[in-house]
């Protein structure tokens, strides 16, 4: 008897290994590709998707260890994992890649000033995955680098360099490097990170070289538009409408102000992807972006006024624009970070997401249909900004 249940035992755990084996996924070696490729935290999803981690760059490397329905789970380093769309993925024709982790070491650096960026090369060799974020107190970017450990003996700093003071790293765990990089002044006024060849490049922008409002090249997105037509109200009025005239009103108050340089995502009634208006956007490097919306909710009674912003950043502009409305009586939703709309994920340049009000409200939605709201949300949007410049400038 006793041989026998052995025996029944053994088997089954001979099966369940067996199936096991055969279920999992032989891990494989991949590289980002397609437009703004991004890195996710998780496999959750809500309405704006999974948390995001950060944009990365094209031809990364990356060791995909599962398929999760539109995702892959993937391997950053020894304790990190991730997850990526399937569409920023393509499997690896490099002969040399191996699913076996090299043990990767960092090289010189090398900072300087041009154009109005300071430029910070990492010498590596590989294109590895990393994620980037800010903080505000001190003003500083952060650069984490996964699966190599830091093997720089010099780190070459030149003094035309303007709005960095200090870069230095810290190895985080064996195979996870960190890059500090220090800041001049308050604001973050945006940088990028990509690769030149496998060469990781942080081009942190200079603070514009003249002070106030005038000065600025402000972006204004008006969201929505074409086929997409965002909130609609009980009556029928569509976000995609108001969206555009809310953004004109503020384009003419800002040309009438002595603003020299104001950029509009669109101009009439088309549906432009969210992807293209960062490219796009990417491509003409405003000082700041304002994204224009309107909220609904399935609650009539649900109102008021709401500003978010995705990075610390953009956390102060975003402030003393809700500020500024909540003086037009409106009632404040609040003041939302960490926001995951694709607009606000961008790193390049500050930027806010004012939903001036809510359509399914009555209340705001008689608001939203008088001309007059138009030109006073214009105007505390203005004077938002400039409070925000008289801080950080």
């Amino acid at each position: 008897m006793k041989t026998s249940i052995l025996s029944i035992f053994n088997l089954l755990l001979f099966t369940c290994v067996f199936n096991t084996n055969l279920n999992a996924q032989t891990p494989w070696v991949g590289r980002t590709t397609g437009d703004l490729p991004y890195l996710e935290y998780s496999d959750g999803m809500v309405r704006l998707g999974a948390d995001k981690m950060t944009f990365v760059d094209t031809a990364i490397r990356i060791l995909v260890l599962d398929s999760v329905e539109n995702r892959y789970k993937i391997k950053l380093s020894q304790n990190w994992e991730a997850y990526i769309p399937k569409r920023f993925v393509s499997r690896s024709k490099k002969i040399e890649d191996s699913i076996y982790t090299a043990n990767y070491l960092s090289g010189s650096w090398h900072l300087s000033g041009k154009d109005g960026y300071d430029i910070l090369s990492v010498s590596l060799p590989e294109r590895l995955p990393y994620r980037s974020f800010q903080l505000a107190e001190p003003n500083k970017i952060l650069v984490d680098v996964f699966g190599a450990t830091s093997n720089t003996t010099w780190i070459t700093q030149l003094k035309n360099a303007k709005i960095v003071k200090n870069v230095y790293r810290e190895q985080l765990e064996k195979d996870v490097f960190r890059i500090h990089i220090d800041l001049e002044g308050d604001q973050n006024w945006g940088y990028s990170v990509n690769y030149s060849n496998n060469s990781l490049r942080i081009s942190v922008k200079h603070a514009p070289t003249k002070s106030g409002i005038k000065n600025l090249f402000i972006a204004i997105d008006a969201g929505h538009g074409g086929t997409s037509k965002g909130a609609v109200s009980p009556n029928g009025t569509e976000e995609k409408t108001y969206n555009l005239l809310f953004a004109k009103e503020l384009q003419k108050l800002l040309l009438k102000k002595g603003v020299k340089n104001v950029y509009l995502t669109r101009t009439e009634d088309i549906d432009i992807a969210t992807t293209d208006r960062v490219l796009k956007l990417r491509e003409i490097k405003p000082d700041i972006l304002i994204s224009l919306h309107f909220n609904a909710s399935s609650r009539q009674e649900v109102k008021g006024v709401s500003t978010y912003y995705h990075h610390l950043g953009s956390r102060q502009v975003s402030k003393y624009i809700l500020d500024e409305m909540l003086d037009l009586g409106l009632n404040e939703f609040g003041l939302i970070g960490n926001f995951n709309f694709l607009l606000n994920s961008p790193t390049e340049y500050p930027n806010s997401l004012v939903e001036i009000a809510f359509l399914s409200n009555p209340e705001d939605e008689k608001r939203i249909l008088d001309h007059k709201f138009h030109k006073q949300t214009a105007d505390k949007i203005y004077r938002g900004i400039v409070k925000w410049l008289k801080e950080v400038q």
